[in-house]
């Protein structure tokens, strides 16, 4: 009987609540820090590129807009002239032959075959990295039409594609200029790297 009477006043005390260490919270719940005074996330220092003296207004605007975006890694935020990709090699002169005439090299004249790009400038940001496939680019297509959209007067733009992007490349075409938006996969792949990105 007296080993029963022992085992039981022990499993009494280790039960009982204690007052010397009762708190409010659950040992479990870590107490809460003390609030801070900033009321927005932190963002890293970046070094913003900066522009051309010579850009246009409706750039500027959106080049602070990307700035501040937080899908986008600010450093590769890049606003330049765009630069006509050299031409290739002429295609070598060839009659049509045949009855149908087929087979032909000269088209004839052009509207097309005016000098330089089909922009006059272009806007170029890389999202950060690991967000790309988490809508990123497209919440940044989001910010970029809807600025672009709400200026005075607003720029025509085509309509919004609904799907999403899985090559990790989204363009919008402003008609003076472009803006596209890439992962670091796309940039590595279809940009060069020896170009000032």
């Amino acid at each position: 009987r007296r080993p029963f009477r022992t085992m039981q006043r022990c499993l009494c005390t280790l039960l009982a609540p204690r007052r010397a260490y009762s708190t409010a919270l659950p040992w479990f719940v870590d107490e809460p820090l003390p609030s801070s005074s900033r009321s927005s996330l932190p963002r890293p220092a970046a070094n913003v590129p900066d522009i051309p003296e010579n850009t246009p207004q409706i750039i500027k605007q959106l080049h602070t807009q990307l700035a501040q975006s937080p899908h986008l890694d600010p450093s590769t935020l890049m606003v330049s002239e765009s630069i006509a990709p050299p031409p290739g090699p002429p295609l070598p002169l060839r009659a049509p032959q045949g009855k149908r005439k087929r087979g032909g090299t000269y088209a004839g004249e052009s509207a097309y075959d005016i000098p330089g790009g089909i922009w006059n400038w272009v806007v170029m940001a890389q999202a950060c990295q690991g967000t790309e496939n988490k809508g990123a680019i497209e919440s940044v297509v989001r910010v970029v039409r809807k600025a672009l959209l709400t200026i005075d007067p607003p720029l025509p733009l085509p309509p919004n594609a609904k799907r999403r992007m899985h090559n990790g490349w989204a363009m919008i075409d402003a008609g003076d200029f472009a803006v596209h938006i890439l992962s670091r996969e796309a940039r590595e792949k279809y940009f060069d790297s020896s170009r000032a990105w």
